[in-house]
């Protein structure tokens, strides 16, 4: 995937710069951060890259369509590989968990907002709150006490079997 990266930026007339370079992998390995937790897992390899810096390389980033942003809630908005831009998050207002769906699973609502109200509906920035089946069931999602006691930006896995992808 690094290679596509660098060809893209390339592309465009952009030099590959390490900070880049770590700004992406973060988004990747992160999925679904924000800018001070990218800056976070930057500052683990290269300590002088100040906060600045992953701002200016996000809005780059974005604009050359390798990253996208979305809100899930309050606060500072989180970024993602473009690439996977297309799915619905599922965020648990008690721990939040994030899970990603797929477009599919939204389907039979997208069709009855266009049916009923002739709303043509943004898949790729949909986000439903509520509670996600563990804290539903009172048990702990990923470690995340049942009390909803989660620390801000706290993501557990998804569960493949029913069809979301996992985010961490």
């Amino acid at each position: 995937m690094t290679q596509a990266w660098d060809k893209e930026l390339r592309a465009r007339g952009y030099r590959v710069t390490p900070q880049r370079q770590l700004v992406l992998a973060a988004v990747t390995k992160l999925e679904h951060a924000t800018p001070e937790e990218i800056w976070a897992d930057v500052q683990q390899t290269a300590s002088g890259v100040n906060i600045s810096t992953i701002y200016r390389t996000l809005e780059l980033l974005e604009q050359l369509g390798l990253v996208t942003h979305t809100h899930l809630g309050h606060g500072a908005p989180r970024y993602h590989l473009a690439a996977e831009a297309e799915h619905v998050h599922l965020v648990c207002a008690e721990c939040g968990r994030i899970t990603q769906i797929p477009p599919e699973a939204v389907a039979p609502m997208v069709s009855a907002l266009a049916d009923n109200y002739g709303f043509q509906t943004d898949v790729g920035h949909l986000t439903v709150f509520g509670r996600c089946e563990s804290c539903r069931a009172g048990a702990p999602a990923d470690g995340v006490p049942a009390d909803g006691a989660a620390a801000e930006g706290a993501f557990a896995a998804g569960d493949p079997a029913d069809g979301a992808a996992p985010t961490t």
